[in-house]
């Protein structure tokens, strides 16, 4: 987001870079001064987060190995003044570089999975959507008794066989008596089989001799054909889905024939949505400089489709104090914040985090778009403030030593590409390890095109389905549109490709990121390629 003119009305036009430096030293004096923060020493350099990229060609990825995912903000505080001719001198350890956009998944993945499951018992007309909490096992045989697979006769024994007049067996009866050899009786699918029955003869497999009362059949009659066993399906204890699973309406059915009112279920996680930017416009078009919040109405039912429970969006504008009061009355399982990630003026998010005392897990990925994304724990309700520390050494990656044990956010640039980015990147796999859903199953497909990448980080862009002529393998086209700024190509896109530093070449086998609503059938071209 961009900050004010630094030289406003009676300002003497000086260096513009000292005017800028000077107005971004005050600004950020002034988001630390309202979230209760301190200057940790004239070392502090309140643009350590800044973009690289006017020095940098890759911006904020470097060329150093990539360190611990765990750092906190008070460790990322570098110098910004050097003692002539020597080294500048520092109060803290540099920050890491950012994460490899693979270990920021896997980070976040082990962070969700860190707390233990909740429980809960859903009837079945409340369940949908849910994730198992525990393994489904049958509560009776399924079938839990032999019934008809067709509208026929029951017959025993070699025929012909005899019959009498009636309505015969029907579905939902209590049961018959024992069928003599050489009978037969009149079944509806469904309907409980009489013992010593040998098999049902379909309906239109069968001739009855009215006048005789005798039944003939036009086809050879295997023993037990047509008939469900007790059983066939499932026996009573044996387990029918594990835990993990989604409750999807076909999962409703098998558990309610499997006799369940209610299921043991994880409650969906819920999260809460801060949009920053006093930019943004909710209504409208674009005017005087400001723009529609394009992530406000997209992010709720993103994260539906990920399984949260989200409330409405909250507009906060660039309000540190604001912010702060959001963060800290949240009873969220999950913050979402847009925009603010990075180092400009009006940026709050680090400064309010580092002043609520919040862990880094996450602090910036190697990934293009969206390298300023951000993951944390902020601390519980009402705990006070702790200082942050550095991940102690040998402590296993993704592993707290204590507290924080709040609610977690993930920051997501203001960018709408970036901020698909984050959410493929760290919300998606956080939320699956809170709600106990499986992570997502990684596969890879051919991409029929030449993709460029980054020099060194990685790129995600947005691709569609292709069926592959005949003989021909399936693959994926990417889209055009595919820029920060842009949704354009995601809204036409199935996934998205995960391209690796340098870019492939066309028919390479590129990892695919799955959208949550990817149609089953590709689609065509249409203007988006």
């Amino acid at each position: 987001m961009t900050g004010p003119d630094p030289v406003g009305p009676g300002r003497s036009r000086r260096d513009p870079d000292d005017l800028a430096h000077a107005e971004a030293e005050r600004a950020v004096e002034q988001a630390l001064a309202l979230v209760g923060g301190a200057r940790s020493g004239p070392g502090r350099d309140p643009d350590r987060r800044r973009d690289a990229s006017a020095g940098d060609p890759r911006g904020d990825a470097h060329d150093a190995p990539t360190g611990s995912p765990h750092s906190t903000l008070n460790s990322a505080n570098s110098a910004n003044s050097a003692a002539p001719g020597g080294p500048a001198p520092t109060d803290g350890p540099p920050p890491p570089p950012p994460l490899a956009w693979d270990r920021a998944r896997a980070v976040a993945a082990r962070a969700g999975r860190a707390a233990p499951l909740a429980t809960i018992r859903l009837p079945l007309d409340r369940a949908l959507g849910h994730v198992l909490a525990e393994p489904l096992g049958a509560l009776t045989d399924l079938p839990s008794f032999d019934t008809s697979a067709m509208d026929g006769w029951a017959v025993a024994g070699p025929g012909p066989w005899a019959f009498g007049a009636g309505a015969g067996l029907l579905a939902g009866r209590g049961p018959a008596g024992a069928l003599p050899d050489g009978t037969a009786v009149r079944i509806a699918t469904g309907a409980r089989v009489p013992p010593d029955t040998t098999a049902v003869i379909r309906s239109e497999h069968a001739h009855a001799d009215e006048a005789k009362g005798l039944l003939h059949a036009r086809r050879p009659v295997v023993a037990g054909q047509d008939i469900r066993p007790r059983g066939q399906e499932c026996r009573s204890g044996e387990q029918l889905v594990p835990a993990g699973t989604v409750v999807t309406p076909a999962v409703l059915g098998l558990a309610a024939a499997a006799g369940y009112d209610a299921l043991p279920a994880v409650p969906r996680p819920r999260v809460e949505i801060l949009v920053l930017g006093d930019e943004l416009l909710a209504s409208g078009l674009p005017h005087d400089g400001l723009i529609r919040d394009a992530l406000g109405p997209m992010l709720g039912p993103w994260l539906r489709a990920l399984g949260a429970e989200v409330s409405g969006p909250r507009r906060l504008g660039d309000d540190a104090e604001a912010l702060r009061d959001a963060l800290t009355d949240s009873d969220a399982d999950l913050i979402v914040t847009t925009g603010g990630t990075a180092s400009g003026p009006v940026d709050h998010v680090h400064p309010v985090l580092d002043a609520l005392g919040a862990e880094l897990l996450v602090d910036g990925v190697a990934v293009r778009p969206g390298h300023p994304m951000l993951l944390a724990r902020l601390p519980a309700s009402g705990q006070p403030k702790r200082q942050p520390k550095r991940q102690p050494e040998g402590l296993p990656e993704g592993q707290s030593q204590g507290p924080p044990d709040g609610p977690y956010l993930v920051g997501l640039p203001g960018n709408p590409l970036a901020a698909v980015s984050g959410l493929l990147t760290l919300a998606e796999p956080l939320l699956a390890g809170i709600a106990g859903r499986p992570a997502q199953d990684a596969y890879r497909a051919l991409v029929h095109a030449e993709v460029h990448g980054h020099p060194h980080d990685t790129r995600l862009v947005p691709v569609v389905h292709r069926a592959g002529r005949p003989g021909g393998r399936d693959h994926v086209a990417p889209l055009r549109y595919n820029g920060p700024a842009m949704l354009r190509g995601i809204a036409a896109a199935d996934g998205l490709a995960v391209v690796e530093p340098g870019g492939v070449r066309s028919g390479t086998e590129v990892e695919i990121l799955d959208l949550p609503w990817a149609p089953a059938t590709p689609w065509t071209e249409g203007c988006f390629t």
